[in-house]
This record gives C-alpha cells, structure tokens and sequence, in this order.
C-alpha cells in the first residue's frame, strides 16, 4: 500500500536518509540511482552512519556523504541538526525508526518515507509524511521494498547496486595470477555464521583445484583473529588480507576474481554487485528478503524464494 505524491516543482537539493549496516546500506543504492536518474540537475546527498559510509565510496549520484555516529552526543545532534535544517526540497527516509523520521522533519518539508503497517508501533508517522509505502518485512525484497517509493512519485526504477569503488592501483593483493577466489567467512552477526568443517572443506578443494584461496575480513580485532586462525588450518598459499583492505579496495579484489563465497553480509552484497559469480550461504536469514541482488536483474519481483538451492544470474 502506497500514497502517492505529485511534486509541483523538481527538487534541486534531496537527502536520502540510510542509517543502516552495511549490507543494508548498498541495498539503497538503486533507490540512490533511481533519485538521480528522475533528477538529473539536482544535488542528492546521503544521511549515513559512520561507520557504514564507505560502501558509498565514489557512488556517482551521491553530491555528498553526511555521516553521524550509531549514538550521537548533544553537540553531535546540534551539529547534524544545524547542517540539515530546512537545507532540502525533498527528503527520503530508508527507514520506519524514529530517529530517521525525525530527521526528515527536520529537513524538509516534503518527506517521502517506508512506514510501519497499521497494526504495527508507529503507524501514524505517515499522517507527518507527504508519501509513503508500507513495509514488508517477509514478502518483498530489501531492494523492491524501497524501490517502491519511486512509485510514490512516479518515476522510473533503476535496479542495479552500486558498490564502492577504488580508482588507484592496489598494493595490498600479493603478486598472484587472477586464478583466484575471495572467501569471506565472518559475518557481523554470530547466527549467520557457517560451520568451519563447512568453510575448510570448501578451501581445501579451491586450493586442490589449483586456485588460489584469499581470506577477507574487516577490521574488528575479532574477525582478524578468526580468519587468522582459519588460514593456520589451510594448507600453504591462503592469502589472509583481513583489515587490511577497504571496501573499495575489496570490491575491485573481488571483481578480479573467478569466485566469491560467503554468508549474509554486506560484502556478499557488494561481490554480487560486482557481477563475479557469488555463492551466498543464507540461513536462518530470510533471501526473500536479504539476497544478495543479482547482477543484470531489472525485474520488479523478488530473485529468490525462502528455501532452497536457486541461482539467478551470478549468483547462487
């Protein structure tokens, strides 16, 4: 359920607000495409975590990233609130949480937004919003569901992802023959992860098969430590650049390579965007919902269904 808005003149400045986690943030980036596509001449900025930013590196169609941190202090919010006062023509919020919703308040005076559904807490937002659509959070794909505030205004949608991207030459990649495969093996979140007979098994025959085995990861202390333990159990050659990279740097790694495997994070996301072939571990995780979003896929219905073995495009 949809309420649709005319826009009585085109927007010259718009804010996109995303305070999400990685693999949530570069899901936004169709509706990011689409925004600047339907409003070629206007400036698009984006409202970010922190720590979350750099999957918009270089994104053409974002004028500028805005970060603010997961828990903002008092002068935090002042700043923030002082750079985003009244400053756009149109805001667009990602989110049905309160604190996006605040910020498009206080942003601007024509707000498009996801809203909860009437039965569920803070169904009223939309009687604040000029437009808006009602979230799914068991039937529709992340990247449909936001998608579906273009429909709000008419627009045509653009369904490819962007992922971050690094212009310069690498350095941190050893010298080695592109017959590679990326495993990233360490979700955030501990319930996603997959077994490490399963992740062993599968390293081991990369490797028997003659390709060459890198190990990714980010920068968490933890997630280091795991993937250093894994690459003692493999035999010579596993090439280990956990936090050594960024994400840009590890989108351009993965794009080279002949494979990448992992479980629902955003770097699976981001390997699918990058049209390598993707293998992606789900479980409990919804993949109606979370998918990765395969490459060339431009149909406004969900890739995946909820259980099974399924391959669409480059992705398994």
């Amino acid at each position: 359920m949809i309420k649709k808005l005319t826009l009585k003149t085109t927007p010259n400045k718009i804010l996109l607000i995303t305070l999400r986690h990685l693999g949530d943030t570069i899901l936004t980036t169709p509706l990011l495409s689409t925004l600047d596509t339907a409003f070629p001449s206007a400036q698009i900025d984006v409202l970010a975590y922190k720590n979350t930013a750099s999957i918009l590196e270089n994104n053409p169609s974002a004028h500028q990233i805005i970060t603010v941190t997961n828990q903002p202090s008092i002068n935090e919010y002042k700043a923030l609130f002082k750079k985003i006062f009244r400053q756009y023509d149109l805001v667009v919020a990602t989110q049905t949480g309160d604190r996006p919703f605040i910020y498009s308040l206080l942003a601007s005076s024509t707000r498009l937004s996801v809203v909860p559904q009437k039965t569920q807490k803070g169904w009223w937002k939309r009687y604040f919003l000029q437009g808006w659509s009602e979230f799914d959070d068991s039937n529709t794909h992340t990247v449909l569901q936001l998608l579906k505030i273009a429909d709000i205004i008419n627009v045509n949608k653009i369904f490819h992802l962007t992922p971050p991207y690094q212009s310069t030459d690498l350095n941190v990649l050893p010298k080695t023959s592109k017959n590679y495969a990326v495993i990233h093996i360490y979700p955030l979140w501990t319930y996603k992860q997959w077994t490490r007979p399963g992740w062993l098994e599968v390293a081991k025959h990369l490797i028997s098969s003659g390709i060459t085995v890198i190990l990714t990861g980010g920068p968490n202390p933890d997630e280091i430590k795991h993937v250093s333990e894994f690459q003692q159990l493999l035999p010579k050659g596993a090439i280990n650049l956990a936090g050594k990279t960024s994400l840009a740097e590890l989108t351009h790694i993965i794009q080279n390579a002949k494979l990448f495997i992992g479980p629902d994070t955003g770097t699976t996301h981001s390997a699918a965007a990058t049209g390598t072939p993707t293998i992606a571990i789900y479980g409990p995780t919804n993949p109606i919902k979370w998918a990765p979003w395969p490459i060339n896929y431009n149909k406004d219905q969900n890739p995946f269904q909820k259980t099974g073995n399924q391959v669409v495009n480059n992705v398994y």
